[in-house]
């Protein structure tokens, strides 16, 4: 049984009925259409085609472009930490899934490769699921130092904290460290943005070892991995001091970061950046020296790199304070109208109806033979899917709560509570 939860009167913003017809098949949603328009384009359809209505009418929102939103706010905040960086903030979304997966190292098996996961258009194109999709580009363009800020598509339950549409921020700088000028040049700069952080209220806790655990990768020269890795380190907590510094009212107390180990398949060594806000420490973002093989795929195997990732609906929450992320989606006035270019202001609730919970129960339709094993292939994404077509954002949450398998031939019946 699935409960679904809504509000009678939508918070969020009417969502509208698709008139796509959906079905659920083979661990996917498979659309009737025999061709997708998007971005200007048409594309054909094929087996792998399974992305929704609801998700192509988020592809031209831009929301980190949109004057006056808070994802705007904040994406002109990060970059404004970085004025010397190119900003590419307008990519389109469609990408291949060579780009996305192959270019990056994903091994085929990789479950972010599966349809229950990933937005396809076709076998050939794809909703990209990371801005990560873009690095080798932008790499073999030449570009020394760049952030990269977009929407990603991944298939999701449906809950507060969770959306099949989010924004991501990834920033990346290669190092020419052949000479020893590019080496003095860089040892120059650590010296001088250390000194400014020295002087900056921040207490950064950083005990991390570059050891067996977290180690610097086979054929890097260490003291010039060492330098560029001081150097992110460096750019991320000067990022960290720009978005959280000074945003509690009253607190004169030092902004507290630290940095733990961590492991990526993308760098090495790696980090999770943590800052203490509001009395609790939260997860910030990812980074670390970029895996050669990268540069070597991108054509720039002579020099270093170091990238991180953050989330921007995930800071924006808690800079804002808006507790449920389809807000950011929200065309109600009483939303958009609480905010304006540049500042970062307290979100102010304005739902005054109570939630509203509907159960729903259906059959799965399964193969003879297999019996309650054929359960596996529908996924509960293809159902969360359907919702969002059919209901838009007025859906807060979808939760499994029973499953019965009955003793009649070719069925098994999903027990799904709604509300």
């Amino acid at each position: 049984m699935l409960r679904v939860l809504w509000r009678q009167h939508n918070p969020i913003g009417r969502g509208t009925i698709s008139q796509t017809c959906l079905l659920i098949r083979s661990r996917r949603i498979v659309t009737q259409a025999s061709s997708i328009f998007v971005e200007g384009k048409t594309y054909l359809a094929d087996d792998h085609t399974n992305v929704t209505t609801s998700i192509l009418s988020k592809v031209p929102r831009r929301l980190h472009l949109t004057p006056n939103h808070p994802l705007n706010t904040l994406r002109q905040l990060i970059e404004s930490s970085f004025p010397k960086f190119k900003a590419l903030n307008s990519l389109s979304p469609l990408v291949t899934p060579k780009q996305n997966f192959d270019d990056l190292g994903f091994p085929l098996d990789h479950p972010g490769r599966s349809l229950t996961d990933s937005y396809y258009i076709n076998r050939d194109m794809m909703l990209r699921t990371h801005t990560s999709a873009h690095e080798v580009d932008v790499f073999r363009q030449g570009v020394e130092k760049w952030l990269l800020i977009a929407d990603v598509y991944r298939r999701d339950e449906i809950d507060s904290s969770h959306y099949p549409v989010f924004h991501q921020v990834e920033g990346a700088r290669t190092f020419d460290l052949t000479t020893t000028a590019g080496v003095d040049a860089l040892s120059s700069e650590n010296a001088e943005m250390e000194s400014k952080l020295q002087s900056s209220n921040i207490i950064v806790e950083d005990n991390t070892v570059v050891g067996e655990e977290n180690p610097w990768q086979v054929g890097h020269d260490q003291h010039h991995a060492s330098l560029v890795l001081a150097n992110l380190k460096h750019h991320i907590n000067t990022l960290i001091y720009a978005l959280f510094a000074g945003r509690v009212k009253g607190n004169k107390e030092p902004l507290k970061v630290r940095w733990i180990p961590a492991y990526f398949p993308w760098t090495g060594p790696s980090y999770e950046v943590e800052v203490l806000f509001n009395g609790k420490w939260l997860e910030i973002l990812g980074c670390g020296v970029v895996q050669n093989d990268t540069l070597v795929r991108s054509g720039v195997n002579d020099r270093l790199a170091w990238a991180f990732g953050l989330g921007l609906e995930r800071i924006a929450m808690v800079l804002f304070q808006i507790p449920d992320i389809r807000l950011f989606w929200s065309t109600d006035p009483r939303f958009l109208n609480q905010f304006t270019e540049g500042n970062i202001t307290t979100f102010k609730s304005f739902s005054k109806y109570p939630p509203c919970y509907k159960d729903v129960s259906l059959w799965v339709d399964v193969d003879k033979e297999e019996g309650a094993k054929a359960m596996q292939p529908f996924h509960e994404n293809d159902f969360c899917d359907i919702v969002r077509d059919m209901a838009g954002d007025i859906v807060e949450d979808v939760k499994l709560v029973s499953v019965c398998c009955l003793n009649v031939p070719q069925w098994l019946t999903l027990v799904r509570k709604g509300g």
